[in-house]
């Protein structure tokens, strides 16, 4: 792996250096930048590849005591001890070749006659010079004047973006990183190369960053190597007492109000801090507040305190702020924290508050740590319903059922029996698939529960399960009633918008989920920030059953943005909502990582269930790409979240499959699963469905669905299952004019694998009229509307670009035999009999001149 931590490249950067090493402009350049930042690798890159011979001398604190320590190499041993001749010994040792490239690395460590000696080098143009300079160390004066004079050019050094780092890191292990990963490891290490590397090793051995399905995730603290640690230490050994009491004080609470870090060390400390560039100050958020430079530095300040000292430094932290403002959920999780470590007393209270608030922002280790703590020391009911829902979403149902399961629901208020129950039910129904148990659940609370903000409530969940299993009209009926109703409580809220917005798109019912949206958006707080991100969700899915895929794209993009691994199943189904908008838009290598990274972000111990609708379109993007092997494989790991709990998902099922067998050549079947996905939408009221899956079979070459399709986009809000209508009519009278008039609309509504599809059912009906010039035009136009989808193939597509005088029926048989079948075995897929198949395969071959069904499949 070592090696590899070299590959990424500056450019811009390297070529300045070499320029003012090789030119005779300047005297040469001085790198300036953080520690680790890469200084000494570029330069060192630089010189290694120069034709002029290279001096090195590495600074260091121990040859900072000697008077020209670093050059030492380079004085004669019969020199004068005068300080002037081992000036001038070292000089014409160092210039004694023409040409000579001198390097000083870590330069600010010079002792002032090595930093005069470099500075008359640089004066006199004697040799090019090429120095790095760590950022905020004293340097100098000697060294200073050598870019404020202008006799060397001074160029900073930045930390890598987090696209460079990301690349780096993808580099090095072989494979995708988690972009939620890719954030943590950015923030973590400030872009600093050799922090980066530090993070990445260490947390490789800890095991903390693992490849799951092919992309790594980082999960679990920050590993920090013994490298990095020795590193940092040496630093912080030079820094003073002072400065280590700012940083062991920021160590346990960060970001800190710098007035409270002022009032606990002093002022002076946290300005020689600040001068260090040990930690660094801004504003934020109206407040000024003190943060590390590199959150690393923050671990291995840890590991330097001891256990006592820290719960003491805890302590007074809590003294000082609990009567500080604690009205925002930051502060109230980072007392929680401190409490939990400190020599002063818990507040339970706190700590169930500050569970609640790392739940309602999606950080689940967080709130389970806090619930845990809160439980542990008897924070009843209310903790452990927290931690249940913590410990529910991150895959580990049994663990949450076990903890709920101890209290008894007879002796619970009807509050408790709410907040007990509505989480109980969840889990059996979501992650257990227990529906049964979990209608026993709901009919329990029904019948205890009378207060009627309590009955909402359950309501919302009741419809919110209604939806799962399919009663779309019952679901949306019952959430609606939630919100229409002024006394509905904030979860009865959440969970009915959570329905709604699953349960309102693919009714064909997008539009009316817009001010919902917008109300949930408004609420800048949830009572459980997975519902929260489910209804964001939602609204892109109402907004892509609209075709309004901008705004959609712009809502996925809003909701997505998350700062801690802790939030990785927020993270992954606002990764499943970017590709959905991509998949409908036809980007399918971008849906394809979008939906890869979240199924490998919702990796559990329990499977979780809203893997499937990322799984389903998952497979519909690898079929489209003809990637048949990867789409048979997502669809059979689909088949682990199966039953009532998800039959909502039952028609997407169905059109996944179809485009599975419309990349297996096999457009019969195709069609008939379309259709029969279109006749389950109709009977259970998804209509948006019914339509898609409807125009589906369309542009599988069914011409006998315009009418039906008609009447669907009647009851469709937005304008793509109108386009639709027009594209079955025009297909089924055969008219071209009509199909490029709606390929040219899916186009503009941004459908561009409908808009291909269209354009190429317009070429066979040419070819037939003997219309070559239109044909070739057609053709033309499918092919660059399929390579702007990622090269996608479809048969419409198929047949347009490569047009063979054979039957659909042929084309099937040929690619079957082409995947390794017999004859028996299409025979038996076909559902026709040995003899057709042969007659097929011969009356194929006739036409194509083929030798016999393997060149025929060879040609197809």
């Amino acid at each position: 792996m070592g090696a590899l931590w070299q590959l990424l490249e500056r450019p811009a950067e390297y070529e300045a250096v070499r320029g003012a090493l090789t030119n005779g402009h300047t005297g040469g350049v001085v790198l300036v930048g953080a520690a680790g930042v890469g200084k000494t690798t570029l330069a060192r890159l630089v010189t290694s590849v120069l034709s002029d011979p290279v001096r090195w001398a590495a600074c260091t604190a121990s040859s900072q005591a000697i008077p020209l320590g670093v050059f030492a190499p380079w004085i004669a041993a019969s020199a004068s001890r005068d300080p002037l001749a081992l000036l001038h010994s070292a000089r014409e040792n160092l210039l004694a070749r023409p040409g000579t490239v001198i390097g000083v690395d870590d330069a600010h460590l010079l002792d002032k006659l090595s930093a005069t000696l470099v500075h008359q080098i640089a004066v006199d143009r004697g040799a090019h010079i090429v120095t790095t300079v760590r950022a905020g160390e004293p340097v100098p004066d000697a060294v200073t004047s050598l870019w404020k004079d202008g006799y060397l050019e001074r160029i900073e050094l930045a930390p890598f973006t987090k696209k460079q780092c990301t690349q780096l890191v993808e580099t090095v292990l072989g494979g995708a990183l988690e972009g939620l990963s890719a954030d943590v490891m950015w923030e973590s290490s400030g872009g600093n190369p050799l922090f980066l590397r530090n993070l990445v090793e260490g947390a490789v051995e800890a095991s903390t960053l693992t490849d799951v399905n092919g992309v790594w995730q980082l999960r679990g603290p920050t590993a920090v190597p013994a490298g990095l640690v020795d590193l940092l230490d040496e630093r912080l050994t030079r820094a003073g007492g002072p400065v280590l009491d700012v940083l062991e004080m920021l160590a346990v609470y960060e970001p800190l109000d710098i007035d409270v870090l002022s009032e606990l060390v002093g002022a002076d400390a946290v300005d020689a801090a600040e001068a260090t560039g040990l930690i660094r100050v801004a504003r934020h958020n109206g407040a000024v507040d003190v943060r590390f430079s590199h959150s690393l530095l923050g671990e291995v300040i840890r590991r330097r305190v001891g256990t006592a000292a820290a719960r003491a430094r805890r302590g007074r932290l809590v003294e000082t702020l609990r009567n500080r403002d604690t009205s925002t959920p930051a502060h109230r999780i980072r007392l929680a924290q401190l409490c939990v470590d400190s020599d002063r007393p818990i507040d339970i209270a706190l700590l169930v508050d500050a569970a609640k608030d790392a739940v309602s922002l999606s950080n689940l280790p967080l709130g389970e740590q806090l619930a845990r703590a809160a439980w542990e020391r008897g924070g009843g009911l209310r903790a452990a319903e927290l931690l249940s829902r913590a410990l529910l979403w991150q895959g580990r149902p049994q663990q949450a059922d076990g903890i709920l399961a101890r209290f008894d629901p007879d002796c619970l208020d009807p509050l408790q029996l709410v907040q007990w129950g509505v989480v109980r039910a969840s889990l059996q129904f979501w992650s257990l698939g227990d529906v049964e148990h979990a209608r026993e659940l709901v009919e329990v609370l029904r019948t205890r529960v009378e207060y009627p903000a309590l009955r909402l409530t359950v309501d919302a969940a009741a419809a919110a399960m209604a939806v799962h299993e399919n009663h779309i009209a019952a679901g949306i009926q019952a959430a609606e009633r939630v919100l229409a109703d002024p006394n509905s409580p904030r979860q009865a809220i959440d969970f009915a918008a959570f329905a709604l917005g699953l349960a309102m798109p693919v009714a064909g019912r997008g539009a009316d989920f817009a001010p919902i949206a917008a109300r949930s958006r408004a609420q800048r707080k949830s009572t459980d920030g997975i519902i929260r991100v489910m209804v964001g969700y939602g609204e892109v899915l109402a907004l892509t059953t609209l075709g309004d895929f901008d705004l959609a794209e712009r809502r996925a993009t809003e909701f997505r943005e998350f700062s801690s691994a802790g939030q990785f199943v927020g993270w992954a189904i606002a990764r499943i909502a970017v590709g959905v908008v991509a998949t409908y838009r036809g980007r399918f290598r971008a849906a394809i990582t979008a939906f890869e990274q979240a199924l490998a972000a919702l990796d559990a111990e329990t499977s979780l269930p809203w893997k499937l609708p990322a799984r389903l379109l998952l497979a519909r993007a690898y079929a489209v790409l003809g990637e048949v092997e990867h789409a048979e494989r997502v669809l059979a790991d689909a088949e682990e979240h199966s039953g009532p709990y998800m039959a909502l998902h039952e028609p997407q099922r169905m059109i996944a499959r179809a485009w599975l067998a419309a990349a297996a050549h096999n457009p019969h079947s195709a069609v008939e699963l379309a259709r029969k996905a279109a006749d389950t939408a109709h009977r259970t009221g998804q209509f948006a469905l019914e339509a898609e899956a409807l125009h589906h079979a369309t542009r599988f070459g069914d011409r006998t669905l315009a009418a039906r399709l008609a009447v669907v986009a009647g009851r469709v809000q937005g304008p793509a299952a109108a386009i639709y209508a027009r594209h079955a009519a025009a297909l089924a009278n055969s008219d071209p004019c009509g199909l490029a008039a709606v390929s040219r609309e899916f186009e503009s509504a941004g459908l561009l694998l409908a808009a291909a599809d269209a354009a190429a059912q317009t070429v066979p009906i040419y070819d037939h009229a003997g219309q070559r010039r239109p044909s070739a035009g057609a053709a033309a136009r499918t092919m660059a509307l399929a390579a702007q989808c990622d090269g996608a193939g479809t048969p419409a597509i198929t047949a347009a670009a490569r047009p063979l005088p054979i039957t659909e029926r042929e084309r099937e048989i040929a690619a079957l035999i082409g995947r390794g079948l017999s004859n028996r075995a299409i025979a038996e897929r076909l559902c026709v009999s040995v003899r057709t198949v042969e007659g097929h395969i011969y009356r194929a071959c006739i036409k194509l001149d083929a030798a016999d069904r393997d060149q025929l499949a060879e040609l197809i």
